[in-house]
C-alpha cells in the first residue's frame, strides 16, 4: 500500500500545465522495478506529466473533442483511474493514475500495484489505490480548504508546508494517515498545546453541540416449533448493542456496562467492535457450541471505548434461554374443498404482557383461491386476504388474562384459479409465522443502566437508553403434516 509519485498540477485556460510541487520515492520504485520485471515503465520526467495528465483528462484541445491517445474505443476507461500513454498508441503505459481536480489544480498520484501488470487486476482489490485516493482528497482539502479556491499567497504558502506534511502522513511513500484541513501544519511539525490528542485517520471530524449518548439493546428470538414428540422444538436468542456517541472532544472515552440477573444465562459468542480500547479476556470464553463450558462469566460485561461519530454495533452475543416467549399448537384437517384450522398460542409467565404489535401470518400454498372464510379468534381480530390466501392475526398490544388465544373455524378454496405456490408447503405441511416487538424487555434478562453509563468529556451527555425483543424467522408448523427439520435433535 505504497505510492510511487505524487503531483500537484497547475492550470488555467488557454495555457500549458505546470508542475507546482512534486515526490518521488525511491524506495518504492525500487519494489515497483523488481515486480514488474521486463514491464517495468518508469515515472517520466515531471516536465511532461502536465501535458499527458491535461490530454487524458480532456482539459486541453477543446477544438479536438477526439483524441486517438485518449478515445479509442479499444481503451477500458476505469474511473478514478486513468492511464497516460508515453509514447502514444501502442507504447508504454502508466497505470493506474489517480486524479482529482480542484479549480485550477490536478493532484495525482501512482500507487503501487503489488500484482502482475498483465491482466490488470479490478481497481476495487488494490489497496494502494484505496489509500491513494484517501491521501489525494485529504491533500485537496488541505491545499484548498472549505472554500476550494484559495488566495495565491495561501496556496502558495500550503504547498510550501507540503514536504512537512508529507513526512508525517506518507513517510518512504506509506500513506499512514490523511492531511490536516485548510492547511494545518501536522502536531508533529508545527507547536502544539502540551497534551492535545492527535486526530485519528478513522475519525473524519469531532462532534460540536449538544451531548447525547445513545444505547439501545435488541434481542432477536427465532424458533421452530413442531408440535411433536419425534421432532424437538428449537430456539435461539441473539443481541446486539448499537450505540450513537455525540460527544465532544477528538478521543472521548465512553464505558458502557451491560448487566444479567442473578439468574440470568451468561452471554456467549461475544463480538466487540475494533473502537473496543481494552476487554476481560473472560468474556470471550464463553462458546455456545461448547456443551461442556463451565467457564462462562456471568457479567457484569463492560465495554470502554472511544466511539466514532456515526451510529455502530458495539457488540453483539448470544444467549441460551430455557424457553421461547410464545408457545404454539397449530393443527391442520383437510376435507373435501376446504381445510379445518386450529391454533393455540401462549404467552409464556415470565414475558411482559405488553406488546408494540403481536400478528399471525397464516399462508395456504398450493391452493386454489379462498373462497369463504369461517373463522373464529378469542382475542384480537382476523384479516383476510384471499388474492394472497393468507390469513393475519392481529393480535395487538395484549393476550387475554389468561394468557392464551385461540383460533378455530373452516377455510373455503373454491374456483379454478390457483393461489401461491412454494415447493415446500405441499400437502399439509403449512406453517404460522410470528412477528412480534416487545419494548423494554429481554428474554436473558441483559440491560443497560443508563446510570452505569460512563463517558469521560468535557461536557456532561445526556444518556437514552432502551432495549427491546423483536421476533425473527418465528414458525409454528402444522404438527397433522411433515415439517422440514433444519437443526437440532431428534427425540425418539
Amino acid at each position: 500500500m505504497s505510492i510511487r509519485a505524487l503531483w500537484v498540477v497547475s492550470h488555467e485556460k488557454g495555457e500549458s500545465g505546470k508542475v507546482r510541487f512534486s515526490r518521488r520515492f525511491p524506495t518504492v520504485e525500487f519494489r515497483a522495478k523488481s515486480l514488474a520485471g521486463t514491464q517495468y515503465v518508469a515515472v517520466p520526467e515531471d516536465r511532461v506529466i502536465p501535458q499527458l495528465l491535461l490530454t487524458e483528462l480532456g482539459l486541453v484541445d477543446a477544438d479536438k473533442p477526439y483524441v486517438e491517445v485518449r478515445d479509442d474505443c479499444a481503451r477500458q476507461h476505469r474511473s478514478p483511474a486513468v492511464e497516460l500513454r508515453l509514447d502514444g498508441p501502442g507504447g508504454r503505459t502508466l497505470w493506474p493514475v489517480l486524479t482529482v481536480t480542484q479549480g485550477v489544480l490536478i493532484l495525482a498520484c501512482l500507487p503501487l500495484v503489488e500484482a502482475p501488470p498483465e491482466p490488470r487486476p479490478p481497481l476495487p482489490s488494490l489497496a494502494s489505490v484505496s489509500k491513494g485516493l484517501a491521501l489525494l482528497l485529504g491533500l485537496q482539502d488541505f491545499l484548498c480548504g472549505p472554500g476550494g479556491k484559495p488566495e495565491p499567497d495561501v496556496l502558495a504558502s500550503r504547498l510550501a508546508a507540503l514536504p512537512s506534511v508529507l513526512l508525517q502522513v506518507c513517510p518512504l511513500g506509506r500513506p499512514l494517515d490523511t492531511p490536516p484541513p485548510a492547511g494545518l501544519v501536522p502536531a508533529a511539525v508545527a507547536p502544539s498545546p502540551g497534551g492535545a490528542q492527535k486526530q485519528p485517520a478513522w475519525k473524519a471530524g469531532v462532534h460540536r453541540g449538544r451531548a447525547v449518548v445513545s444505547v439501545a439493546l435488541t434481542e432477536k428470538v427465532r424458533s421452530m416449533q413442531y408440535g411433536k414428540s419425534s421432532q424437538q422444538d428449537i430456539w435461539d436468542v441473539y443481541g446486539m448493542v448499537m450505540c450513537k456517541c455525540e460527544v465532544e472532544g477528538v478521543l472521548p472515552n465512553v464505558i458502557v456496562t451491560l448487566t444479567l440477573p442473578h439468574n440470568g444465562s451468561p452471554l456467549q459468542d461475544i463480538l466487540v467492535h475494533p473502537c473496543v480500547t481494552s476487554l476481560d479476556a473472560s468474556l470471550l470464553t464463553a462458546c455456545s457450541v461448547d456443551e461442556n463450558d463451565s467457564s462462562a462469566f456471568s457479567g457484569p460485561y463492560k465495554f470502554p471505548f472511544s466511539p466514532p461519530l456515526e451510529l455502530f454495533r458495539l457488540c453483539s452475543y448470544t444467549s441460551q434461554v430455557p424457553v421461547p416467549p410464545i408457545l404454539g399448537s397449530f393443527k391442520l384437517k383437510a376435507e373435501e374443498n376446504h381445510l379445518k384450522v386450529n391454533v393455540i398460542l401462549k404467552l409464556h409467565e415470565s414475558v411482559k404482557n405488553s406488546f408494540e404489535y403481536c400478528d399471525a401470518h397464516i399462508p395456504f400454498f398450493n391452493q386454489n383461491l379462498m373462497g369463504s372464510v369461517e373463522v373464529k379468534v378469542s382475542s384480537g381480530q382476523l384479516e383476510v386476504s384471499k388474492e394472497k390466501n393468507l390469513l393475519v392475526w392481529v393480535l395487538g398490544q395484549k393476550f387475554p388474562k389468561s394468557r392464551e388465544a385461540t383460533l378455530e373455524g373452516t377455510v373455503h378454496f373454491s374456483g379454478t384459479v390457483a393461489g401461491p405456490t412454494d415447493p415446500l408447503c405441499t400437502g399439509l405441511t403449512a406453517y404460522i409465522k410470528l412477528y412480534f416487538r416487545v419494548p423494554d424487555l429481554t428474554l436473558s434478562g441483559c440491560c443497560v443502566d443508563q446510570h452505569s453509563v460512563q463517558v469521560y468529556s468535557s461536557a456532561k451527555p445526556r444518556i437514552v437508553t432502551t432495549r427491546e425483543l423483536v421476533s425473527s424467522e418465528y414458525y409454528i408448523w402444522n404438527s397433522t403434516g411433515d415439517a422440514p427439520v433444519s437443526s437440532g435433535l431428534m427425540v425418539l
